[in-house]
């Protein structure tokens, strides 16, 4: 059970990306799985963080839209065919979507606001406030998870599953936490901030991250501040640290699901376009204050709005109660369930229909099909129509679509042409999931089921010797070589057969 990650971290881009993907990265590790990251981070203190928890690092030297960055990323999934791939960047475009899954991978891409005009993806993860409402243009098979049911949560924020906060009076120790790069430093505006609030014993810890330019000025503002202020760089012990805070101000991003989960009254400062939404969102549900675009907030409005909620007992309880419920801490569980389930491809079948006329068509005109075929013209519409006229009523043949459990997703078709005690199997998959397993599954679930509800003891398949992909699905599924080659319309033919005792066995 492979996956590999591909996601970077700057400060510009900030650490949320990378970071969240380690929570899924956890996950994956704990149900068996092995992780390899694959980014343009250059951050030390980071990348020692994921060796630290043993996952394999893939470094390169540039990131997309640079050709290198793909060029790069195929070699390594070379090795790898049909694993899961996970994106997490507003920089990984539907081309690199499209390439990704033309290189026969499974793909996860997380995002935050639908803002390509098309995803690829065999799911596609929103875990924000807001992502039920968005609109998503995606492949039929696409499977959308979608709101707080699915934050990630990385493994150290578990633990406080069950943990109680008592919320005081007043707060008097604030955690500040502004992202992992803050380039515009509005870390220091917080502090020099603290300084007008005027409650007794205040106290701050501020942690910033590990790309942060600004250290020097902010361990200065740290000395000579007139409260106590903690610096913490690149904390690794952020739970304890929200856990010790009776109120927060922090950045609009991934950190504001933490805080959730912890039950931390937090003020949300937007320090990146992408963090409007969800500020915005804490704020209409109740979870949380948004004060605005960080650069347009005033150390006077600031001030106000810190010794406001530090002093509004019954506020800081709704907000902490509230903010629970949302994040429950199984998201990144949830994900990979999902992500199982595509693996080992739930599918059901039914029943073939006139109606299916177009969608068997394209199918069958893919150019794949068209060349493992032993007639390997295009079919013109209306011969298609005619044959499927006469297909649907004929009683010898049971024709099948196989669709995804979840959505009734059609993925691809399968058929038996029954004689006596016999029948020959056709069997297609859909050109976008091949190299998935569908075809080896579908064939032995098709095959069991025709056993099962007619009299053929017998079931064969003719493919041409050079079409590997075919002759591996159907040994798979259990069928065995039957005799010499033989011919078929002109061709060479390998006969592949499974026999009712074979199947039931």
């Amino acid at each position: 059970m492979n996956a590999f990650i591909r996601a970077d971290a700057s400060m510009q881009t900030g650490t949320g990306h990378l970071m969240r993907c380690l929570a899924l990265a956890q996950g994956w590790k704990d149900v068996g799985g092995e992780v390899t990251f694959i980014t343009a981070c250059q951050d030390e203190g980071l990348l020692q963080r994921l060796r630290d928890e043993e996952f394999d690092i893939k470094l390169l030297t540039s990131a997309y839209p640079d050709t290198a960055d793909w060029n790069s990323t195929r070699d390594i999934l070379a090795g790898r065919p049909g694993a899961w791939v996970v994106l997490d960047g507003y920089h990984f475009d539907e081309v690199y979507q499209r390439q990704v899954r033309e290189a026969g991978h499974r793909l996860l891409v997380i995002d935050d606001n639908a803002h390509l005009k098309h995803y690829y993806a065999d799911i596609v993860l929103n875990q924000n406030l807001y992502a039920e409402q968005l609109r998503y243009a995606c492949e039929p098979y696409t499977r959308l998870l979608l709101g707080t049911r699915y934050v990630l949560l990385r493994r150290e924020f578990l633990v406080w599953k069950e943990w109680h906060r008592e919320i005081p009076e007043v707060a008097r120790r604030v955690l500040i936490t502004l992202g992992g790069g803050d380039p515009d430093n509005n870390t220091l505006k917080v502090i020099q901030t603290l300084q007008d609030v005027g409650i007794p014993d205040l106290e701050a810890t501020v942690v910033i991250g590990a790309s942060n330019p600004h250290v020097g000025v902010l361990e200065k503002s740290a000395k000579q501040s007139r409260i106590p202020i903690l610096l913490v760089r690149d904390a690794k012990n952020m739970p304890e640290l929200m856990a010790q805070a009776d109120m927060a101000i922090s950045g609009g991003g991934s950190t504001a699901w933490e805080l959730l989960f912890m039950g931390t009254p937090s003020l949300f400062l937007i320090v990146a376009d992408n963090q409007r939404y969800i500020a915005e969102n804490i704020e209409n549900q109740g979870l949380g204050k948004n004060l605005g675009q960080a650069e347009n907030v005033s150390i006077e409005s600031l001030t106000g709005a810190i010794t406001s909620l530090a002093k509004d007992f019954d506020l800081k309880t709704m907000i902490s109660r509230k903010a629970r419920q949302i994040v429950d801490g199984q998201g990144a569980q949830r994900v990979i369930s999902s992500m199982k389930r595509l693996r080992t491809g739930e599918f059901k079948l039914r029943p073939a229909t006139f109606e299916d006329c177009r969608l068997l068509w394209e199918w069958a005109n893919e150019p794949a099909v068209r060349a493992a075929s032993f007639s390997t013209e295009l079919i013109p519409w209306e011969e298609h129509v005619n044959w499927l006229r006469r297909k649907v009523s004929e009683p010898g043949c049971h024709h099948y679509i196989i669709v995804l459990s979840g959505n009734d997703c059609p993925i691809g078709q399968v058929r038996f042409d029954c004689m006596g005690n016999e029948a020959e199997i056709h069997v297609s998959i859909d050109s976008n999931l091949h190299n998935h397993g569908y075809g080896s599954q579908a064939i032995l679930s098709a095959g069991k089921h025709l056993f099962k509800e007619t009299v053929i003891t017998r079931i064969y398949a003719n493919i041409k010797p050079d079409n590997g992909n075919s002759i591996r699905a159907f040994t798979k599924a259990g069928f065995k070589p039957d005799g010499p080659v033989k011919e078929v319309k002109g061709h060479k033919a390998v006969q592949m057969v499974l026999d009712k005792n074979a199947g039931d066995s």
